[in-house]
């Protein structure tokens, strides 16, 4: 489905040519670079694309950045600045089709001698074969193509597109930036507004300059005159933070709230928990995610962190929420503060390493099960020294006994980590090895 130029055409600053039942974010939406708020890391005159708009000059490009952003608007006032016509198009409602439309009408613009800038909006909802269809178009030079997304155009975009385009990261407004917007926002609703209700409104948008706006609007509609804190608190609704269940910023904060644990760091792992928990994360991922890193950052250095995961998460689910949340929060703390070790995940990756190279080797005789008589007549579990049996050093163990297959001597996987309890496994492990070595020596 192609967007209609007249869409941006009839936007102009502050309210002029407004639409009947337009919404505030359509009535402001920039028509010029000097109207664009954010985003200077890019458009400054010398950052990428402020180097492209002083030449008149554009190319194919990405535009990866949260909502309420400005993607859409850039992407159409770089097409202006470079004196192409420009096309839209909407990967939620368009097909194939749409793309065949949109490449006739750049073919007949080329013919008129204009060059066509075709803007796709949340490009990552196009499937493999729709993203392809761009790129003959766009390896001819027909048409520079824009997309927008909300993703990772890592994982999102065919890398074939994404290597004829270069990628630019817009950021979310920080707290400057959206002053300007609601100071313009009021302005447009000749409306004043209480500096409390102001901030209010900014911390809710959360950089996302359009729900900014929505709110405004909804709050001016709610009264006469002035716009106080009581009624934009009204207007918002319940508040939530920037987040997207199954997008890039969903593994962002997951991987926060890991490394947060991994650092010892409780606060800061609180933190990203409960901004996930605020998103809408489903709490038994976290809870899964949780019982990952209590093997893999703390292992044997505390043995209990894997027992206090699963608790927290068996309580989450026979509480549900909100009740349960707060034994995945105990949990979340307890990893943070407790000694940590990698030894156990490294042991595991140097092993099955260690079993991919090696191949299939028997097992040894000696290790083997003897259930039957005749497994015994084979000689399975023949010469088998019963660690129980035979006490060395004062501890249940056979010492010099091998349970590697026979042509098979490996380094060390498990190197246990001076820290918690695999300090005392650490000492164990070395005075079993000397008890190995006197072993080897008297068979010697």
């Amino acid at each position: 489905m192609l967007l209609e130029d007249d869409l941006f055409n009839s936007a102009q600053p502050d309210g002029a040519g407004v639409r009947e039942g337009q919404p505030l974010a359509d009535r402001l939406r920039p028509t010029t670079l000097s109207d664009y708020i954010g985003q200077r890391h890019l458009l400054d005159s010398d950052k990428p694309l402020g180097g492209l708009l002083a030449r008149g000059r554009i190319h194919s490009m990405i535009l990866w950045g949260p909502p309420g952003t400005g993607k859409t608007t850039l992407a159409r006032l770089l097409a202006e600045q470079a004196g192409c016509h420009w096309m839209g198009i909407s990967a939620v409602l368009a097909g194939i089709r749409d793309i065949r439309e949109a490449i006739a009408l750049a073919q007949s613009r080329q013919a008129q001698g204009l060059q066509t800038v075709l803007f796709v909006d949340e490009v990552h909802r196009f499937n493999k074969a729709q993203q392809d269809a761009f790129l003959p178009h766009v390896e001819s030079g027909l048409i520079t193509f824009i997309g927008a997304t909300t993703e990772n155009p890592s994982f999102e975009v065919n890398s074939a597109l994404l290597s004829r385009a270069r990628v630019y990261v817009l950021k979310a407004l920080d707290a400057d930036d959206m002053c300007q917007v609601i100071e313009r926002g009021t302005r447009c609703l000749e409306r004043d507004i209480d500096p409390k209700a102001a901030r209010a409104l900014a911390e809710v948008a959360d950089g996302d300059a359009r729900r900014c706006l929505n709110c405004l609007e909804i709050a001016a509609q709610m009264v006469e005159g002035r716009i106080e804190l009581e009624t934009v608190t009204a207007s918002l609704g319940e508040r939530s933070r920037r987040f997207d269940r199954g997008g890039d910023l969903f593994y962002d904060q997951i991987s926060a709230l890991h490394k947060s644990i991994r650092g010892s760091s409780p606060d800061a792992a609180l933190y990203w928990f409960c901004r996930m928990l605020d998103g809408g994360a489903d709490p038994l991922y976290i809870g899964r995610r949780l019982i990952r890193v209590a093997s893999e950052d703390i292992g044997n250095a505390d043995p209990r962190a894997l027992e206090i995961v699963g608790a927290a998460v068996s309580a989450y689910e026979r509480l549900g929420s909100p009740e349960g949340e707060l034994a995945l929060a105990q949990a979340a703390l307890y990893l943070a503060s407790v000694p940590k070790s990698d030894a156990a995940y490294q042991a595991f990756n140097r092993s099955m390493q260690y079993v991919k190279e090696t191949g299939s080797h028997e097992v040894p005789h000696h290790l083997r099960n003897a259930p039957t008589a005749l497994m015994r007549e084979l000689g399975h579990g023949e010469g088998y020294r019963h660690a129980h049996r035979e006490q060395a050093g004062g501890e249940a163990y056979a010492p010099g006994e091998r349970y590697f297959p026979e042509s098979l001597c490996p380094e060390p996987f498990y190197e246990p980590k001076d820290a918690g309890l695999e300090i005392k496994i650490r000492e164990r492990l070395e005075r079993l090895k000397k008890l190995d070595k006197e072993a080897r020596r008297t068979d010697t």
